[in-house]
């Protein structure tokens, strides 16, 4: 097992680099939904993705507040969660 580094960055996260990810992976299949979708659903799915990133970027700089990072990450992931939902 090899010993984890140091985050220098919150680009060295690798919950930021896998929001990257998956904020990629959401473009490719919203571009899938119906048209009438566009600037409703299909716009709070991509939006709330991209999201993750920003607020892990902004908890990075609060990090020596754990409860508020925590917190954030939490809320996003509920955020996500309901917009699939609506999309199903």
């Amino acid at each position: 097992m090899s010993e984890l580094q140091y985050a220098k960055s919150f680009r060295d996260l690798v919950v930021y680099q896998k929001s990257r990810q998956l904020s990629k992976e959401i473009l490719k299949l919203t571009k899938s939904f119906p048209k009438e979708e566009m600037f409703s659903l299909t716009d709070q799915i991509r939006r709330s993705s991209r999201s993750i990133g920003a607020n892990l970027a902004e908890a990075w700089a609060k990090r020596r507040y754990e409860k508020h990072f925590l917190r954030s990450c939490y809320a996003l992931s509920k955020d996500m969660s309901n917009s699939f939902d609506e999309s199903l």
